[in-house]
Formats: C-alpha cells, sequence, structure tokens
C-alpha cells in the first residue's frame, strides 16, 4: 500500500469499507466491541487530527499569503477576482440543478405529486431533530454572515471554529503587518512563515493516516445505512449526483480549458483531495490537504492559494448550492407546489446567498435549505425526505465544492501571470 499513491489508497480504502460495511452492519462484534464503533473511532480519530490543524494553518496560510502581495491594489485586485468567480462558478451550478430538477420532477410519480406515496413524516423522530436545530432560522439569517465576518473576539472565533471570522481578521492583520517598520514587520513575517511551513509538514504527516480514517467514516456510514435506502428517492438522487457531475466534469472543465489550464491534468492531481473531501464530507477538514496539492504539485503561489482557498472553503459552495435548489424544487413538486418562474428566481438567488455562509463541515446545508424554504412558503417538514440520501450526497457535493475551490485558485493564477504545472502547451 505504501508504494501506492496516495489516491488510490484512497479509492481502495472507500472500496473496502463499502465491503466491510455491508458485512458488518451495525451490530456486529469483534470481541464484544461492535465493528460500527470500531468504524467511527477510526473515522472520528482521522478527522480529530485535520480539524486541529485547520486554524493554526489557515491564520498562518493568510497572514504570510496576504503579507507577501505587498501592495492594497494587488490584494484588492485577487480578492475582486476570487469572489467574481466563486460567485459565477456558483450561479452556473444552480442553474445546472434548477434546469434538471425540472426536466426529471423527482418529486412526481406518473406525473402526480409524491408526498402521500413518499410519506414525508415517516422518521418524526429524525425530522425533529432536524426542526429543533433550524427552528427560527429565516431570510433575514442572511445578514448573520456578513455580520460572522467581524469577530468580537478573535480567540472565541478560533476556538469555535468560526473561520469566516478567521480569514477576516487574517486579511487585516496580515495586511497592516506590511504598514509597520520594515525591521519589525518582517519579524513578524518570518514567525508566521516558520508556523505555516510546520503546519505543513504536520498536515503532511497527518494525510498518511488518511486511507485508515476514510475506511472507518464510509465503512460507519454504509454499516448504519446501506444501499438500500436510496431506493424510494432514485430519482432525487441521482438527478442531484448527476448535476454534480455535470458541474465538475464539463461546466469547470470549460473554465479551466479558457483559462489555459489542461483540466484532464489537473483533475488527476486533484483526485487525492476529491477521494478526502468525498469521504470526510467537511471542505474545512480537506482544506490542508487542498492547500499542499494546488501549491506544490499544481505550482500555484503561495501568495494565491493562501488567500483563495481558504476564502473558497469559507463562502464557495457550488455543490451545496446545487443540492440546495433542487431539494427546494423536489420538496415543492413532492407537494404538488407549482412554482412560479419568480419564485424559481428566488430559489436561485437565496441558494446564491446562503451557500456563501454555510460553514465547511458535514450536514450544514440543511439549515441552508430552511431559509429557502421559509422564503418560498413550503413546509418545513418536507426536510424529512431529505434525511434519506442526506449523507451520501453530502460526500458528493463536498467533493464538487473543493473542486470548485481548488479550479479557482489555478484560474486566478493564471489570470496573475504565473506559470502552474497543468498549463496547456
Amino acid at each position: 500500500m505504501k508504494n501506492l499513491a496516495l489516491h488510490w489508497q484512497i479509492l481502495i480504502a472507500i472500496l473496502l469499507a463499502g465491503i466491510a460495511g455491508t458485512v458488518t452492519g451495525p451490530e456486529a462484534e469483534l470481541f464484544g466491541v461492535s465493528f460500527l464503533a470500531i468504524y467511527q473511532f477510526l473515522g472520528t480519530l482521522f478527522l480529530n487530527a485535520l480539524k486541529m490543524i485547520i486554524v493554526p494553518l489557515v491564520m498562518s496560510s493568510i497572514i504570510t499569503g496576504i503579507s507577501g502581495i505587498g501592495n492594497s491594489e494587488h490584494l484588492g485586485r485577487l480578492g475582486g477576482k476570487t469572489i467574481l468567480f466563486y460567485a459565477t462558478t456558483s450561479l452556473l451550478a444552480i442553474l445546472v440543478g434548477l434546469a434538471l430538477v425540472n426536466i426529471t420532477q423527482p418529486g412526481l410519480i406518473e406525473g402526480k405529486p409524491a408526498g402521500e406515496q413518499l410519506n414525508l413524516t415517516t422518521d418524526k423522530n429524525a425530522l425533529a431533530d432536524v426542526v429543533q436545530k433550524v427552528e427560527g432560522r429565516s431570510a433575514g439569517d442572511i445578514s448573520g454572515i456578513f455580520l460572522r465576518m467581524v469577530p468580537t473576539n478573535v480567540v472565541a472565533a478560533a476556538v469555535n471554529g468560526e473561520m469566516l471570522g478567521l480569514i477576516f481578521f487574517a486579511i487585516v492583520f496580515g495586511f497592516f503587518m506590511t504598514k509597520i517598520e520594515t525591521g519589525k514587520s518582517q519579524l513578524i513575517k518570518d514567525f508566521w512563515q516558520s508556523i505555516f511551513e510546520t503546519m505543513m509538514l504536520i498536515t503532511m504527516w497527518v494525510m498518511k493516516f488518511a486511507p485508515y480514517g476514510v475506511f472507518g467514516l464510509v465503512a460507519g456510514t454504509v454499516a448504519v445505512t446501506g444501499f438500500a435506502a436510496f431506493k424510494p428517492m432514485i430519482i432525487f438522487f441521482f438527478t442531484v449526483a448527476f448535476g454534480l457531475a455535470f458541474h465538475a466534469f464539463i461546466t469547470m472543465s470549460v473554465i479551466l480549458r479558457l483559462s489555459g489550464v489542461k483540466p484532464g491534468s489537473f483533475f488527476k492531481l486533484m483526485s487525492p483531495v476529491m477521494l478526502t473531501a468525498f469521504s470526510t464530507a467537511s471542505s474545512s477538514a480537506t482544506l490542508p490537504l487542498t492547500l499542499e496539492k494546488v501549491e506544490r504539485e499544481v505550482g500555484v503561489s503561495n501568495q494565491t492559494t493562501s488567500f483563495v482557498l481558504p476564502l473558497g472553503a469559507t463562502i464557495n459552495m457550488d455543490g451545496t448550492a446545487l443540492y440546495e435548489c433542487v431539494a427546494a424544487m423536489f420538496i415543492a413538486q413532492a407537494y404538488g407546489i407549482d412554482l412560479s418562474l419568480v419564485q424559481q428566481f428566488t430559489i436561485v438567488l437565496v441558494a446564491l446567498l446562503t451557500s456563501i455562509g454555510v460553514a465547511g463541515i458535514p450536514a450544514a446545508s440543511l439549515v441552508a435549505i430552511t431559509v429557502i424554504l421559509g422564503v418560498i412558503g413550503l413546509p418545513l417538514e418536507g426536510l424529512g425526505l431529505l434525511l434519506v440520501t442526506d449523507r451520501v450526497l453530502d460526500m458528493m457535493r463536498t467533493a464538487v465544492n473543493v473542486y470548485s475551490d481548488s479550479c479557482g485558485a489555478v484560474v486566478i493564477a493564471r489570470s496573475e501571470g504565473e506559470q502552474t504545472n497543468v498549463a496547456a502547451g
């Protein structure tokens, strides 16, 4: 196994996990300890290790990157390009999802609403848990996205993993660090550069254990849900899956090609990152590996990666935005609610805004979907439908989110005149 590339190790781990989870199920035991507990231990240990390095890695990465940019004009140009790219790709993803859900109409069975057949409130306990998480949410919560950008306590933001506030503080700190005397600023630069290089070494060490963590995460999911859980919503599942695949392989490939990047070569380099994102269902947890791959193998400069990728892990959620749009339309169809073009446009707009503020952690998009449901007046209990396939689709959309982040880094690097390792001949 050690002689194989990391992405092959992870892929083998996923396949073995599917077999192991199916064979053992949630009840099987080994010496009095359930296999499920073993899977959960391996997965949780790996996730904890990734989460451990996120805050110092992101802080040091952004501060060193911003301080290296040097002037406010360059920083403003880079920030403008980044936000424009992420907003554009998210909008394209939403439009793909909207087109597909109108074509496949997963919420209809033989032309009739599927609500009664799907029994929307079958799993009342699970539904109650979701409602408890999201009660009181409304469209007004979108303003909270901007309020979270300025933390009242940076230390508390670090402790609670509030990445949007940390990123804002790191950008401000890195920018004004260049405004003090040269001797003093160089001392601080060396300090943060040393932290960044140390964190990259720790990241590479942690990723050696990725196949074991991936095995635990996937095997635990399969052991609990099995594969039969997708049958009642097979059309919805494949509508989202096809939309995510179309966005990743078609939309992003066109954008890469127009930017002078070879899509095939780039995708091959990013395969370990996407597989890690798929298995962890967390763009934040995958960020350390994303930074390492894009900078060291793709050849994007630290100045670009340290700004674009951490920001993307927080605000760029192409896969999530697509999923939110399809999910809201699916629920509307299941209830027999015919949405007008204006209402569908509202879904597009709200999905775009809420996807910006969705935290890079598993299942956070369920919270964002309630905002959409509330805006267009759909029953909140429709969330119960989404629980059946949410875990696997969460893994898939996270992989697309992370891939879009990395595409953003290389596209923006090319626009800045950087020569990467994946430039088209």
